[in-house]
């Protein structure tokens, strides 16, 4: 790479997830089939949703959304990294890397408000039923997924325009398996103090406004629950929220422990990667269609309609 401004940076070499020669094929074998499962469940989702009437629902509108955010980013990410383990050449030009890091920003910020916006949708299903069509609306849910992708974008600006400031004269090897910022901002011979703090603010303020809304909405749900005296009433509550719970746990539990944690070694923070770029995508259709009973009877419909015909 010239020395010089970022300007004359032509390509990056990510390093990819492992160096060991003899775990390339193994793990390409692994996140091909993570990456087939993650595009056929999360389309698949969509396709459900969008041709069985009965799924024309706020909580499934949010959930297509979801599926949506899911298989872009896992296409911004996981296509480079299967071919970084087959090609000798892992080059990756400049533009493509800045390309890469701004939609990763973008699906991953979106994530967050998107989960937000599906704990907000349960709480008020459970805790206000009666005027549950009249609070979560068509125009309200559009209005809410409008939100969760201008937020995702405006920040995405922020951090690729703070990225695209910055001096690189050193290395060019970025020892990660795509272009995140944390890696970036090691290779910067500029000050990146503006760029670090940013991160702890926009990332924090994004996790705690969002976390703190799923928090207090499960609070007011299982307060709820816990009023109702019917033991099947009980049961379909949890049943409908702990698909939701389990995706947010897993979701927000790597994500912070990459983000808003001190500095760790390499090997930890691609791990933490790995969950939320590759293995959460996979999984969010996974739970949500195998643990819920309306997706699946969709699904049967579906299939007998097209079986008949």
């Amino acid at each position: 790479m010239d020395v010089g401004n970022h300007s004359t940076m032509t390509e990056c070499i990510l390093l990819g997830l492992t160096d060991q020669p003899e775990l390339q094929w193994p793990l390409f074998c692994l996140f091909l089939g993570i990456y087939i499962v993650t595009v056929v469940g999360n389309l698949g989702m969509i396709s459900i949703i969008g041709l069985s009437s009965q799924l024309h629902t706020p909580m499934y509108y949010f959930l297509s959304s979801l599926s949506f955010i899911d298989f872009c980013y896992s296409s911004v990410i996981t296509p480079k990294m299967l071919a970084g383990f087959l090609c000798s050449d892992k080059a990756i030009s400049y533009s493509g890397c800045m390309t890469q890091l701004f939609f990763f920003c973008v699906f991953i910020i979106s994530e967050c408000y998107m989960l937000a916006a599906m704990a907000y949708d349960r709480y008020v299903a459970i805790c206000n039923p009666l005027l549950y069509k009249v609070i979560v609306s068509p125009r309200v849910c559009s209005l809410l997924v409008a939100a969760v992708f201008s937020v995702g974008l405006t920040d995405a600006v922020i951090h690729g325009g703070c990225m695209l400031r910055l001096s690189f004269c050193g290395s060019n090897i970025i020892k990660h398996y795509f272009c995140d910022i944390l890696p970036l901002i090691k290779l910067s011979c500029s000050n990146t103090y503006i760029d670090a703090l940013l991160i702890f603010v926009i990332g924090g303020f994004n996790m705690v406004v969002t976390s703190l809304t799923i928090i207090i909405s499960y609070a007011l749900i299982l307060s709820s629950i816990l009023h109702i005296h019917s033991k099947e009433g009980r049961s379909k509550a949890f049943s409908t929220c702990s698909s939701h719970l389990t995706a947010v746990l897993v979701f927000y539990g790597s994500l912070m422990s990459m983000y808003l944690k001190p500095a760790s070694s390499v090997t930890q923070e691609k791990v933490s990667s790995v969950f939320y770029t590759t293995v959460i995508p996979m999984l969010n259709p996974l739970i949500y269609g195998l643990r819920n009973k309306e997706v699946k009877n969709a699904l049967l419909k579906l299939l007998r309609r097209k079986i008949s015909s």
